[in-house]
């Protein structure tokens, strides 16, 4: 790439770009692929004039022969990213808004007074014919309103008044319809596929892990429980159960078998399916998600519902106190004055924007929140229930041990097969027991036959024709009715307290002990305080785990209460029970075996690298990077309802004293509607504003 410096600091430099012109396309393509290198900090592209701000640490020598490296055509960039960036939309948006704005001064500067007169004639028609409209269905509303003070102004000559109330509802509605599709964009792609390898059966019938890039229409792919279907294809073999909430709204999953059609995005929660491909490419499935969004209300909080039928209610009320105004005084300049000056302008621009722009907010902090009732929500909560494994813990275990009790088995291979089993199945546990027989070059390949998953208990399968099965104490040693092998009882009675334990039996007769260790979150102790402090009374710890395991982290972390050895309904139950009491409930988990008491909670909250189902139940996701992240997120929905209730007391405030001025005639009916209009704008800019002071943030 051939560009020239136009300016430079220490840690800072600004480029120009020899070519003609830029692209959205290759915009994206160079701010995603700036953004990706390790000592690049921050990227701004301007593709107007083909400059690039670079934010960078280290050696200057080394930026200037990246950039001079790089190239549109090889820069490796997710296809998702670049088709669904925004950059385009928010482009088109700012156009629109100083073309309104260069509009309205050159009308004012430059056009003559009849000129001006004709053309706000011809726009007041619209918003007459509105008005009349919504009067003719029997509903007084907000288009009434707008249209009866725009038409009085133009009956008594006022083309001033009605073209600044024009001017600034168009200002409005850009503004409105603008932070709608970026929410509904934003909302989309974080509702995305994020899978990044699936397994590929080949000729011969052996699955291979392969890159979602390398997968071609037409190919075969195998999609194991627990896990996101991740291109849109035809069901070959198998049977299963599907939830395709995310894409239909469908509480009830949906059996496929062979001959069904399943959608890419979807979650596989029982059985197991090969599907051909139909189509790789995810526009079909974006297009379907942002069509589900807007047809939704769940964009919506209570607050912002509130706020629109609030607007719409007040409306006969604000007409009714412009005709008392009228036969009080017989004075049409105070008339106006009432007419002038509405609050449903305002409830129904600063609430949407309130909430869109905590959303926005939230997702700076690597937080995906998939609708504003749930940061109300999060808002009001005084329950929080924490799983352990993953969540309260580190979400990568590792393997401390692999005691053996099978004579004829070394560690090794013992291990070697419990990686075989797990390795199909999306939980911090299995990847620990995946990732150690990686660490220690364990090839191991299929050697099973068909494996059963059992929810929050375990894996069964069969090896060379014996039975095999991994998983709980309580699976493995009760359900199954496994044994210790004779003369092993001291060995495990010695076995190492601080650790988790995973069962590994086969034919009947425990044959080893993997120790893993789960390391607590270093700062899950203090968000746990910090929780504490933002407005949860409760904290509570359910696990799987024994009694033991369970009683160390809980005294450790400083919870309230804790469960162990919990089942999944247990979890769901103990969240059904808070609500009943009239509690808002907070769910945080990472696993298959979450998914019902995400489902279950006020705000369902996942850890972003769990399981695929708890991603997609869940109502919000943040990084698995640190817990802080919940206590931002209450903070945030907090300040959310603070702001939405102070633009309440102040459009009410601004509003009522507008009104009182004109009718009492201390102010003019078109310097009315100007601060009327100016206070809304200055209302809803403000909403956008962050909510959180600058060292949080940081």
């Amino acid at each position: 790439m051939k560009f020239a410096i136009k300016h430079e600091i220490k840690g800072r430099i600004r480029i120009h770009l020899a070519q003609k012109r830029m692209t959205y396309r290759q915009a994206d393509i160079l701010q995603y692929y700036l953004e990706d290198q390790a000592n690049i900090s921050k990227v701004t592209v301007y593709v107007k004039t083909q400059d690039v701000a670079v934010v960078y640490t280290g050696s200057r020598e080394e930026l200037i022969r990246m950039l001079s490296r790089f190239s549109y055509e090889t820069a490796q960039v997710s296809e998702s990213l670049l088709e669904n960036s925004g950059r385009e939309l928010n482009e088109e948006y700012k156009e629109k808004l100083i073309n309104s704005v260069l509009l309205r001064a050159m009308n004012k500067m430059f056009l003559p007074y009849p000129v001006r007169f004709a053309v706000t004639t011809l726009k007041s028609v619209k918003y007459i014919y509105h008005g009349v409209r919504t009067l003719m269905k029997g509903k007084l509303e907000v288009p009434v309103l707008d249209a009866t003070a725009i038409g009085v102004s133009m009956l008594r000559g006022d083309i001033n008044t009605a073209g600044s109330t024009m001017f600034l509802l168009g200002i409005g509605e850009i503004l409105e319809e603008w932070t709608h599709k970026k929410s509904v964009n934003d909302l989309a792609r974080s509702m995305s596929i994020h899978a990044e390898k699936v397994w590929t059966l080949t000729d011969d019938g052996q699955e291979v892990l392969l890159p979602v890039s390398s997968v071609k229409a037409g190919d075969l792919i195998r999609v194991h429980m627990g896990n996101v279907i991740p291109f849109d294809g035809d069901v070959q073999v198998g049977e299963a159960m599907v939830n395709q909430t995310s894409l239909t709204g469908e509480s009830q999953p949906v059996r496929k078998a062979e001959g069904s059609y399943v959608y890419a995005g979807t979650v596989l929660e029982e059985g197991e399916i090969t599907l051909k491909v139909r189509q790789v490419a995810g526009a079909s499935r974006y297009e379907k998600i942002v069509g589900m969004i807007e047809n939704s209300e769940k964009l919506k909080s209570s607050a912002e519902s509130n706020a629109e039928h609030l607007a719409d209610r007040l409306v006969p009320y604000t007409l009714a106190g412009t005709a008392v105004t009228y036969l009080l005084t017989r004075n049409v300049t105070k008339t106006l004055a009432v007419l002038m000056v509405d609050f449903s302008c305002a409830l129904k621009l600063a609430m949407p924007i309130s909430v869109l722009s905590a959303i926005r907010e939230a997702s700076t902090h690597s937080i995906t929140v998939k609708g504003g009732k749930y940061m109300e929500a999060m808002a009001d909560a005084t329950t929080i229930v924490f799983d352990k494994t993953g969540t309260l813990t580190k979400a990568k275990p590792v393997v401390s041990d692999v005691v053996s009790f099978d004579e004829d088995m070394s560690a090794d291979e013992l291990l070697r097969i419990a990686a075989c089993m797990e390795e199909h199945f999306p939980h911090s546990m299995a990847r620990a027991v995946v990732n150690a027989a990686k660490d220690r070059h364990l090839v191991h390949e299929e050697m099973h036959s068909k494996v059963e998953y059992i929810v929050a208990h375990g894996i069964s399968t069969t090896i060379e024709g014996k039975k095999a099965v991994i998983g709980s104490w309580h699976f493995v040693m009760e359900d199954e009715k496994c044994v210790i092998p004779e003369g092993m009882e001291d060995k495990f009675e010695h076995l190492p307290l601080e650790c988790s334990h995973l069962y590994l039996a086969i034919e009947g007769k425990l044959a080893a002990v993997i120790c893993i260790e789960d390391p607590l979150r270093e700062e899950a102790a203090d968000a746990v305080r910090e929780l504490k402090e933002a407005g949860i009374t409760k904290v509570v710890m359910m696990t799987g785990d024994s009694e033991r395991t369970a009683a160390a982290i809980a005294k450790r972390v400083g919870v309230d209460e804790y469960y162990s050895e919990v089942l999944p309904e247990d979890k769901a139950s103990f969240v059904e029970k808070e609500k009943e009491l009239g509690h808002k409930v907070i769910m945080i988990g990472d696993g298959i075996n979450d998914s019902l008491a995400l489902s279950s909670a006020s705000v369902g909250i996942a850890i972003s690298d769990g399981a695929a189902i708890a991603r997609e139940i869940a109502d919000v996701t943040i990084s698995a990077d640190n817990l802080h992240e919940i206590v931002t997120l209450k903070r945030l929905s907090t300040a959310l309802m603070k702001r939405i209730h102070n633009n309440y007391r102040t459009i009410i405030g601004i509003n009522g004293g507008l009104i009182a001025l004109g009718v009492t005639g201390i102010i003019m009916p078109t310097t009315s509607a100007l601060l009327h209009n100016m206070s809304t704008l200055t209302i809803s800019l403000r909403s956008m504003k962050n909510l959180l002071p600058k060292e949080e943030e940081d």
